[in-house]
């Protein structure tokens, strides 16, 4: 009936007029944001620009915008990351470069509305990580910065290079290599979750040329080879192909036992930079990305000061050798970065939520922690710990650090129920639950208020809290929250996505 008396009402409407009507609810419901990612790397530096369409979904007391469209529009040349003599990254060549990059694209910096910045490697030591920070200053609000860890830099690049959604697409195990500059990470990946990382010191410019050609970046694990091997690791040695060649073989060999869990000698065995990868479930295929990859996959004809080609050659023959699962590249390769944060703000009820101190908001880019529970039947207070407490570990934060804990409570909001979530958070915590940093709890459900007072007021959580719930978040989120509005009572909640090709 409804339809009928629209159709009656606007029956004499022209074409022209329809579409007037379509293009108004489309602006309405429809958000178009231009977005930068970021990446800078102890290796390369790269960014690219991409156009995201986001459209409202409106669901209970929250509206919230969702990504249904994502679009490259601009990408820059992969740079070598600028260091000075003091191995400082050189802030002021990296500012021409992104400056050189928005004018290439046709952009201004007002031409932007949301941005991450992701830096990895040397760039998160705190000297440049300060520089690099300030190059972004005055876009802070918008921006999400994330320092990323080996284990970090392990999901980005899993997702990034596209294994993530090729897994899920094929509905399988797929373990994801990433051989960077100095560095190789691992993921587990089954049917579109990760299942676990890890990282090794095995890489692409583990030896390489400085700015005049000579052969003076030698990394801990080449220098480790090289004395193995007998061989000084003086830039007239290095210098020599077949020297090269013999590191990158031995290097190469490393990386193997580590991608087929093959057994380790104690020099291959000291590279482990994290803890051992779980092995869950067998992988079908591998998929690989970084810069080796350009070579593992022949899209790279040129060298650049460095042992990656050899290395590629090596551990291509290294794996076939022994019989490796297939090999798949996955799309992105040297590219595995963000490409942006997509935003969407989301109106919370005030009876949904617990601040005890209203002065501690607002906050800004706080790195969610999705623990992935399932909490419908009877909740282990150590299992659920556990299970947080590897989350947190996963994302390279520490417990005592500002972050925010996400999960979906399932089932009946019982006193005992919500006693054992309360004390696995209190547990997962350990010494954090002391700490002067924020902790957010964002919960997909119906107990916000009701958690936040049980750890605030009967298990005594002494670190500042906000609890809200009614808000899905997942991995490689950020959020902002606003201060208290009153009336009508509600944060405004801004959940950051990274987004990825």
């Amino acid at each position: 009936m409804h339809d009928m008396e629209f159709d009656h009402e606007h029956g004499g409407l022209t074409e022209d007029e329809k579409a007037e009507i379509a293009r108004y609810i489309w602006a309405q419901e429809t958000v178009e944001l231009k977005t930068v990612g970021i990446d800078i790397g102890s290796s390369t530096s790269h960014l690219l620009f991409a156009k995201v369409t986001l459209q409202r979904q409106t669901q209970g007391l929250s509206s919230r915008f969702t990504v249904i469209d994502r679009q490259v529009i601009w990408r820059s040349d992969v740079m070598l990351t600028p260091f000075l003599r003091d191995d400082t990254i050189d802030a002021s060549a990296l500012g021409k470069f992104i400056a050189g990059s928005y004018k290439a694209a046709g952009l201004e910096k007002s031409d932007v509305d949301s941005g991450a910045v992701i830096l990895t490697g040397e760039a998160i030591k705190r000297k440049n990580a300060r520089a690099i920070d300030e190059l972004f200053a005055e876009e802070a609000g918008k921006f999400v910065c994330a320092t990323a860890g080996h284990k970090l830099e392990c999901l980005l690049a899993a997702h990034g290079s596209g294994a993530v959604q090729l897994s899920k697409d094929r509905n399988t195990c797929i373990l994801h290599v990433d051989i960077g500059g100095g560095t190789t990470k691992l993921a587990l990946i089954d049917k579109g979750v990760v299942l676990g990382v890890a990282a090794f010191a095995v890489g692409g410019r583990c030896i390489a040329t400085d700015a005049q050609g000579a052969y003076t970046r030698v990394d801990d694990s080449a220098v480790a080879i090289a004395k193995e091997l007998g061989i000084d690791t003086t830039p007239a040695t290095l210098a020599k192909p077949d020297v090269r060649q013999r590191v990158a073989a031995r290097l190469a060999k490393i990386a193997a036992d580590y991608v087929l869990d093959a057994p380790r000698d104690p020099l291959g065995a000291s590279f482990l930079l994290t803890e051992e990868l779980p092995r869950h479930v067998k992988p079908t295929f591998l998929t690989f990305s970084g810069g080796v990859s350009e070579y593992i996959f022949a899209h790279e004809p040129r060298e650049f000061g460095d042992i990656a080609r050899p290395l590629a050659t090596a551990l291509v023959a290294e794996l076939a050798k022994r019989g490796a699962p297939t090999s798949v590249d996955p799309g992105q390769r040297i590219r595995a970065t963000v490409i942006g944060a997509s935003q969407f703000t989301v109106q919370v009820s005030g009876k949904t939520v617990f601040i005890p101190d209203t002065s501690v908001l607002p906050v800004h880019n706080v790195p969610v922690v999705q623990a992935g529970l399932d909490l419908s039947g009877v909740i282990d207070v150590k299992t659920t710990a556990d299970a947080i407490r590897s989350a947190i570990s996963k994302m390279d934060l520490e417990t005592d650090q500002r972050l925010a804990i996400a999960f979906t409570w399932a089932g009946d909001p019982e006193f005992s129920r919500l006693e054992a979530m309360g004390k696995a958070i209190m547990s997962a915590l350990g010494t954090g639950a002391t700490s002067n940093n924020l902790l957010l709890l964002m919960i997909d459900g119906d107990i916000g208020k009701t958690i936040g007072r049980l750890l605030h007021y009967e298990l005594d959580l002494k670190r500042p809290l906000v609890s809200i719930d009614g808000v899905q978040l997942k991995e490689l989120d950020f959020v902002d929250v606003g201060e208290l509005m009153t009336p009508p009572g509600v944060v405004p909640v801004v959940i950051k996505s990274l987004l990825f090709s």
